[in-house]
């Protein structure tokens, strides 16, 4: 047997790629170990989201350039990295073996028998007329109690600070009776809560069997009727995209968990309008509320960019505004980094690091307090948990809440993949302390 080792960077979706790419190298007798030491094939999957990712993917290389050196371990460079700098990265670390893109992981046996021949170095950043999801074997690692499935990728919005169109490529979705047989492959394996993925999830339209176009909502309720399925999920979301459907099938949909992502970035819409997002606040505002109609026990995480070029002090306090008029139960918070290739890394309006350093410790300061008074409003309340894993002290178990956030019970591994009835009694840092008041098994 070959050992394979995945280094994974970045999104959900890329965990989801990496954990594909075992599934189709499964077949040349590759099987996956948790250190790069003994490995026959490396496979770094990287994010370009990031400020400086290349110079961690290049840092990353040169620690594993003795393992090829001395053992001949074959090193692969795969994800967005891969897909913007292709060919630079074989001219910068001509020791790999292989670069491939994101949409071209099912051509992984191919590139990885070609190196393994020393043919040379394999590169394919290529946007294939095929779609990958229709060369792949059915999932073969068992992902666990939570599982991860993607649905659509790409993007077609455009926002000017954004890689993802130029490394993802245009949206795609997959249909939806092959995204229904990957789930049932997974509850299958014990998967009891599956996240729907996507860089732009909700944008799904996918082929029916009629030839119809399936919107995200109706995926959700198909899904639902999975038979052992307990929850549903979907992330990234974006707010020009949350139809009426979708909408409403946060109120019909039981098993659809009410915690939604919806990033929003700015709470200026002179800064919306730069950044190409195609909404204004106020049409934000007027999405959450209907949402909250819809789903009263929903709520909200975004992300946010500070310091984008040309923001002043009005339009960050407009942010400080939308944050305290939403409420959120959890965000995400950077600072603005350009990103090559972007029209916004040309704008000659960028603001002074100091400012943007100063400003994300005042908006990280009001979502935390944000974060932490949900978290508190729960205690003493009896919510349903469902267990995932083991913690880290003996005998206690790890699981999460309709609202994503991690509990640690006392209980066996008996508990895992059972939701059940669970008070609220501690607060951690990031995370609840329960006991579990109930041993019969829940559906949600």
């Amino acid at each position: 047997m070959k050992k394979l080792h995945i280094k994974t960077y970045g999104c959900q979706m890329n965990v989801y790629d990496s954990a594909r790419m075992a599934d189709v190298l499964a077949p040349l007798g590759y099987t996956q170990i948790d250190r790069p030491e003994g490995a026959d094939l490396v496979i770094l999957n990287t994010c370009h989201i990031r400020e400086k990712a290349s110079d961690k993917v290049y840092s990353e290389l040169g620690r594993l350039k003795p393992l090829k050196d001395r053992d001949g371990t074959l090193l692969a460079v795969a994800g967005c990295v891969a897909q913007a700098e292709g060919e630079a990265i074989l001219a910068r670390a001509p020791y790999v073996d292989v670069v491939l893109g994101p949409q071209a992981y099912h051509r992984l046996p191919e590139l990885v028998a070609r190196a393994a021949r020393g043919a040379g170095a394999a590169l394919d950043t290529d946007f294939p007329v095929e779609a990958k999801f229709d060369f792949l074997p059915a999932p073969a690692a068992i992902q666990g109690v939570s599982a991860f499935l993607t649905v659509q990728e790409g993007c077609d919005k455009f926002c000017t600070f954004c890689v993802v169109p130029y490394t993802r490529g245009a949206e795609y979705s997959r249909p939806p009776a092959s995204i229904e047989a990957e789930a049932r492959a997974l509850v299958a394996g014990g998967a009891r809560e599956i996240t729907l993925l996507g860089q732009n999830v909700n944008a799904y339209h996918g082929q029916g069997e009629t030839g119809a176009e399936t919107g995200l909502g109706a995926l959700v309720r198909r899904l639902s009727r999975i038979d052992g399925l307990a929850r549903l999920r979907y992330t990234t979301s974006h707010p020009r995209d949350m139809d009426p459907d979708l909408v409403a099938a946060h109120a019909d949909a039981p098993k659809l968990m009410p915690f939604l992502h919806l990033p929003v970035q700015s709470g200026s819409d002179r800064i919306l309008d730069a950044m190409n997002r195609g909404h204004t606040v106020q049409q934000y505002f007027d999405l959450v509320a209907r949402l909250r109609r819809a789903r009263p026990d929903l709520v909200f995480s975004s992300d946010f960019i500070v310091g984008f070029p040309g923001e002043t002090d009005a339009d960050f306090a407009a942010t400080l505004d939308l944050v305290e008029r939403v409420g959120f139960a959890q965000a995400y918070s950077f600072k603005y980094s350009p990103r090559p290739g972007t029209p916004a890394s040309l704008l000659d309006t960028q603001v002074p690091e100091a400012v943007k350093d100063e400003r994300l410790q005042r908006l990280q300061a009001l979502l935390r307090v944000q974060q932490d008074s949900f978290n508190k409003s729960l205690l003493g309340q009896t919510v349903p948990v469902l267990f995932e894993r083991q913690g880290r002290n003996a005998g206690q178990m790890v699981g999460k809440t309709p609202w994503l956030q991690p509990v640690h019970a006392p209980g066996s591994d008996a508990l895992q993949g059972q939701v059940l009835a669970t008070k609220l009694v501690s607060l951690a840092a990031n995370s609840l302390g329960g006991i579990v008041v109930e041993t019969e098994r829940r559906s949600a």
